[in-house]
């Protein structure tokens, strides 16, 4: 009786991505979210391609440290709004497709067996807030900004936002960042505890080569394994909460509130 064949991994280029960059230099391997048109805002095909990608990164033993950062001048805004205006508004079985696009590239990154280091090369909003949250580590240059912006475009931040910032920061701080919607410093994002490091610009680089040079030296088994064990809480929040998100966030695509909302915004924009 014949096998299944094993997991392989691929060449970046043989994997047809169109939404983000992938590369492999072992030990790292680096996905870059390349909508700079757009501030890296993501649609459901590259929602698919990073759980593609961080797929094949977890299959591949000579990667040991994954880079999450945007091309251009932000990290990533979140989701794109006017996709969302085109498919998903007065579309809940739609948007409820689109929303398993982004949990299964949330849990492919978490899940994937191996560091993972956001670098956040310019403004982190919304669902790219989301994202860099996920990963193990974050740097951040200190001139740029995290905000969640949900409460005033029609949309609860419950892809990340509501199950971690408590975890990662305090109940009054997420509660701040989440209802607020102001902008937050690199700084003070560093202070809180929401990402690890804020450093200059010029500084940002080094910075990643160091951390990576730092995490690929640990044993992948044991690193694994720790990284299981830490990720406990989060993953406890999110299975808890994730679903009924989903289907609540798909029927809301159905009232007036977020289509004014982002209308709006598209209109301001």
């Amino acid at each position: 009786m014949s096998q299944p064949d094993a997991p392989r991994p691929q060449p970046p280029d043989e994997l047809g991505f169109e939404r983000i960059l992938y590369e492999k230099a072992p030990p790292r391997a680096t996905i870059t979210f390349n909508r700079p048109e757009v501030l890296n805002a993501f649609d459901f095909r590259m929602l698919r391609e990073i759980a593609r990608a961080c797929e094949d990164a977890s299959w591949d033993d000579e990667i040991r440290v994954v880079v999450l950062t945007g091309a251009g001048r932000a990290f990533s805004v979140g989701a794109d709004l006017k996709s969302w205006a085109d498919d998903y508004l007065g579309n809940p079985n739609e948007y409820w497709k689109w929303f398993g696009a982004f949990k299964d590239a949330h849990d492919r990154l978490r899940e994937i067996g191996k560091p993972t280091l956001a670098r956040i090369n310019g403004i982190a909003v919304g669902g790219g807030n989301e994202l860099q949250m996920a990963c193990d580590l974050a740097v951040m240059v200190d001139d740029a900004f995290i905000r969640h912006v949900g409460p005033e475009h029609g949309s609860v931040p419950a892809g990340g936002a509501t199950q971690w910032l408590t975890i990662m920061v305090g109940d009054r701080r997420a509660r701040e960042i989440v209802l607020m919607c102001e902008e937050l410093p690199a700084p003070k994002a560093a202070e809180w505890g929401l990402v690890n490091w804020a450093v200059p610009a010029a500084e940002l680089d080094a910075k990643v080569d160091a951390v990576v040079e730092n995490l690929a030296r640990k044993l992948p088994q044991t690193t694994r394994y720790a990284k299981q064990h830490l990720n406990f809480w989060k993953d406890f929040a999110w299975q808890q909460t994730i679903n009924h998100a989903r289907d609540w966030l798909a029927l809301s695509m159905a009232t007036e509130e977020p289509r004014k909302a982002i209308e709006k915004f598209l209109e301001k924009k």
